[in-house]
């Protein structure tokens, strides 16, 4: 009550009186509250069953501002202004959401800001596309339902837009700014996504297209490295609704998997190695001879390689072959088959041979310099660590303190917002997969967190054993089948 008499004079005085306030008065209070986003109702229904429902709708009439009563955020040559609501005016909308009907196609959903939408009008997004607005209908429930025309600050929806994604502004020719699209979380975890069967996997691309168009919080791309589609969402439940939205509706099923982490491999010593490549055969043989320094380089460096030859002791047009050689050698990696990163390769000496001399020869000598620089270099591995936020109750900081310490995460900072605790941290990708579910577990479902990759840094002793055993295993593996 004391919230609800807050912002007005009259019933905080009526409240300090009586120590109470009449049902009528809360009320008054509350739509006030509401209207100036000082309270924040929360309701209660269950969907599923169609319990509440009625009540909910019937607070939104009663207590909710009208869209007249309020003004809206417009950007126009990159500054923000309110405008208000209302019929008069170029008729402009702001697209909300996107399904994909697997019958009618493409529905967008929009609300009319200015203006008054008649059917069949044609309106431009701000990406310059045109757009007719055929049938446009208004939504109850599943169905639309046709109507001629659509007022300002109502909702309606048309099938079959070409262009016009979630987020963006519809106008008429001649409206200069854009409604502010929302802010979206970027995915906290991802799953690497393979179809069931060869049918499926025709069919899988364009079905997870159409449902990115719907749904613009999630991520579908391809690991360069570890050749996995990776899909990426708001959290396991998120991609786990995906998957079966795939099967209902599209017929598409597919198997989700805890993703390969993308390790890399690179040096903590220094070499100075020769790679000799020499095969006599009938005819002409094979002659390639290079000496070469290996040194690390800092992180994020990937790969330098100097060419310091001089006196003709390897002919100019052969040096790019040396170079190639050892990239080649260097995507295999040579602890766990993982790519090399950051590391020079300086080329100061060899020998060469006038008939049997070829870029072939010295991409093959470069090879063997590489694996020979290896055995002397230190080779490790490299790990992904991500950047981690958590946002919890406070109660639970000791816990999840705890829990990240275990996973060799390293906290960066904390900060208290009311009852809210913000963690901020740095952990290895690897112990972070199933993170979501312990964190839910944890906090009974009152955490979440955000994550993104950082930098690669160096794998503790124990645990690069193991992948590097891991690794080997599932080579061996693999050419036994090819077998």
């Amino acid at each position: 009550m004391e919230l609800v008499a807050e912002g007005n004079d009259a019933l905080m005085e009526e409240f300090f009186e009586k120590g109470t306030l009449p049902a009528e008065h809360i009320l008054e209070g509350v739509r006030a509250g509401t209207k100036e986003m000082r309270l924040f109702p929360v309701l209660c229904c269950s969907a599923l069953h169609n319990i509440g429902t009625d009540l909910i709708l019937n607070f939104i009439v009663d207590n909710l501002p009208a869209p007249t009563e309020r003004e809206v955020v417009v950007q126009m040559n990159g500054e923000e202004k309110a405008c208000k609501i209302n019929d008069a005016g170029p008729c402009s909308a702001y697209v909300f959401k996107t399904t994909a009907d697997p019958f009618a196609g493409r529905i967008t959903f929009f609300k009319v800001y200015s203006g008054v939408l008649k059917n069949d009008a044609n309106l431009y997004n701000q990406k310059g596309t045109a757009e007719r607005l055929a049938h446009i209908g208004v939504p109850v429930g599943k169905t639309i339902s046709p109507v001629t025309e659509i007022h300002a600050g109502d909702i309606g929806a048309v099938a079959k837009l070409k262009d016009t994604l979630t987020g963006d502004t519809l106008g008429e020719k001649g409206v200069g700014y854009a409604y502010p699209p929302v802010h979206l979380p970027e995915p906290s975890i991802a799953f690497a996504i393979e179809a069931k069967s060869r049918q499926d996997e025709d069919r899988m691309g364009n079905a997870v297209h159409r449902i990115l168009e719907e749904d613009q919080s999630l991520r579908f791309y391809r690991d360069p490295q570890t050749k996995e589609f990776l899909l990426g969402g708001s959290g396991q439940q998120h991609v786990e609704v995906v998957a079966s939205r795939l099967k209902k509706r599209y017929g598409v099923e597919v198997i989700l998997k805890a993703p390969k982490i993308p390790y890399r491999e690179t040096i903590r010593g220094r070499a100075d190695v020769q790679g000799r490549h020499k095969k006599q055969t009938g005819g002409h043989g094979q002659f390639g001879d290079c000496w070469i320094k290996m040194e690390p380089l800092p992180r994020g460096a990937k790969f330098e390689f100097v060419n310091e030859i001089f006196g003709g002791s390897i002919p100019k047009n052969y040096i790019p072959a040396v170079e190639k050689g050892i990239l080649e050698a260097s995507e295999g990696g040579f602890l766990a088959g993982f790519p090399m990163v950051d590391f020079r390769v300086i080329l100061y000496d060899g020998s060469y041979h006038d008939v049997d001399s070829s870029e072939l020869a010295f991409k093959l000598a470069a090879r063997k310099a590489f694996k020979n620089a290896m055995q002397e270099a230190k080779p490790t591995l490299l790990e992904p660590i991500m950047n981690v936020e958590i946002q919890a109750p406070v109660e639970y900081a000791g816990d999840l303190m705890g829990d990240l310490n275990s996973r060799r995460g390293r906290i960066a900072g904390m900060d208290t917002k009311g009852n809210t605790q913000f963690i901020r941290a740095q952990a290895p990708m690897a112990e972070m997969l199933n993170y979501q579910n312990d964190l839910t577990s944890m906090t009974q479902g009152r955490g979440t967190f955000t994550m993104e990759f950082d930098h690669y840094d160096y794998v503790p002793a124990l645990q690069a054993d193991k992948i590097i055993a891991a690794a080997k295993a599932a080579k061996t593996g693999e050419e036994e089948e090819e077998e």
